[in-house]
C-alpha cells in the first residue's frame, strides 16, 4: 500500500508543536508508515530542531519547501511548508540555551495558527495530502489575530462548509464522540435534543467504520444521574435521547444496551471491552475520563510522562486527527514537552487514510 501524505500544522508558534513534532519525526518507523510534511514555518521548526539535537545528539535538518511535490519525505530531514509567517527575530530564545518562551498568547502566534490551519485543509481539499494532523493552537490567540472561531473543529467546518460534524477523543481503544462540546453546561444540557443526538450516533458509527470497524458496538451515556431514575432527576433520557437510540437501532446502528447507560459506568465497561465507541452528551463528561486515561504525571520528578489521546474531527470531508493537549505556553520552547500525543494522533490519520484507500 502506498504510503499517506500527512499534512502536519506546525500549531502555534510559540506553543508545544514545533518541538514534539521534530520528536514525532526523529522516530524513523513513521517513515515507514507515511510521508509527513509538516505546514508552519522554518524559523520555528529549524529552532525546534536544533535544541532537540543540543539535546540528543541528533542531526535532525529543516529542508523548507513551497510545494508537496518539492518534499523529499525522508527520515532525518523534515519537509516543512514555510509560510515565512514567523522569522528567526521572533522566536525570543537562542537554540544553543534553549528555555521556555514565556509569550503565552499572542497576535502573531494566533495568525501563524490560523493560516497553517486554512492551508493544509486547502491541500486536503485539493488532493495533495491523504490526512491532516493538528498541532495545538490558542483559542485566545486566534481571536486576537481577529479570526473569531472557538477552535480548530470549528475552523474546519467552516471551510469545508460542513454542517453536521462531532468530536471525537480516543485513547487505545476508548473512543468517545460528543453531543456538543465547547458551549456552557447550562447551553449544553438544552442542545440534548433527539435530532442532535441521533445525529452524533450515526457519526460514531461512521466513524469506527472510518477506522475498519465493519459493525460498530455502540454506547449513549444518559445526561442525568442514574439516567435520571425514570423521571425523577431528569427526563432528557426518556424525551430525547432514547427516541435516537430507538431510530438509530431502527437503521441497523448497534447500539449494545438498546438504551441510554449510566454516565457513571459507561466508561468501566467501555475500558472493558464492551464497547468501540461511547456517544456522551457534553464536552466534559467525554474528556475527562480520557485524560484520566491518557495524561500520567509523575508527581516525584515534576512533570507528565504520558499525555497521549487523539481528537478526531467526524463528518468532515477530509480527514483531521489533532493533539488531545494545548499548547503548554508555561513550558514550551525548552525542547522537553511529550509527543505521545502527536505519535498517537498521527496513527489515527495514517489508518483513516489507509481505510479510506481501501474503499
Amino acid at each position: 500500500m502506498k504510503r499517506p501524505i500527512l499534512g502536519i500544522t506546525m500549531g502555534d508558534p510559540f506553543g508545544n508543536g514545533p518541538e514534539i513534532t521534530v520528536r514525532s519525526l526523529a522516530d524513523e518507523t513513521v517513515y515507514d508508515r507515511c510521508r509527513p510534511l509538516v505546514v508552519g514555518d522554518t524559523a520555528s521548526m529549524e529552532y525546534a530542531a536544533a535544541v532537540y539535537n543540543k539535546l540528543t545528539g541528533a542531526s535532525i535538518r529543516v529542508h523548507p519547501v513551497q510545494s508537496v511535490q518539492e518534499a523529499h519525505f525522508l527520515f532525518g530531514t523534515i519537509d516543512v511548508l514555510s509560510l515565512g509567517i514567523v522569522k528567526a527575530e521572533d522566536i525570543p530564545c537562542k537554540a544553543d540555551a534553549p528555555k521556555p518562551f514565556g509569550l503565552g498568547a499572542t497576535a502573531l502566534g494566533g495568525e501563524a495558527a490560523f493560516r497553517y490551519v486554512k492551508r493544509v485543509i486547502e491541500l486536503a481539499l485539493a488532493g495533495e495530502v491523504d490526512a491532516t494532523v493538528t498541532n495545538a493552537l490558542s483559542k485566545e490567540a486566534i481571536n486576537m489575530a481577529g479570526h473569531h472561531f472557538s477552535g480548530h473543529t470549528e475552523i474546519y467546518a467552516h471551510y469545508t462548509n460542513t454542517d453536521k460534524y462531532t468530536m471525537m477523543l480516543a485513547h487505545e481503544d476508548l473512543r468517545v464522540v460528543h453531543v456538543s462540546t465547547h458551549v456552557s453546561l447550562r447551553e449544553a444540557c438544552d442542545r440534548v435534543k433527539k435530532p442532535r443526538v441521533l445525529e452524533v450516533i450515526r457519526i460514531a458509527n461512521a466513524g469506527c467504520r472510518a477506522l475498519g470497524i465493519e459493525t460498530p458496538r455502540v454506547a449513549v451515556a444518559g445526561l442525568n444521574p442514574h439516567c435520571g431514575e425514570n423521571g425523577m432527576f431528569g427526563r432528557e433520557e426518556i424525551e430525547e435521547i432514547q427516541p435516537a437510540i430507538d431510530a438509530a437501532m431502527a437503521e441497523g446502528i448497534n447500539i449494545v444496551e438498546k438504551k441510554p447507560t449510566p454516565p457513571d459506568t459507561v466508561f468501566s465497561k467501555a475500558l472493558g471491552g464492551w464497547y468501540d465507541i461511547v456517544v456522551v452528551m457534553y464536552h466534559d463528561q467525554g474528556h475527562i475520563p480520557l485524560k484520566v486515561k491518557g495524561f500520567v504525571y509523575n508527581k516525584a520528578e515534576g512533570h507528565w510522562d504520558a499525555v497521549a489521546g487523539v481528537n478526531v474531527t467526524l463528518g468532515l470531508p477530509i480527514i483531521r486527527a489533532s493533539v488531545d493537549h494545548g499548547t503548554g505556553f508555561g513550558h514550551a520552547g525548552d525542547g522537553h514537552a511529550n509527543e505521545l500525543s502527536l505519535v498517537n494522533a498521527m496513527d489515527y490519520g495514517i489508518r483513516m487514510a489507509n481505510a479510506k484507500a481501501e474503499h
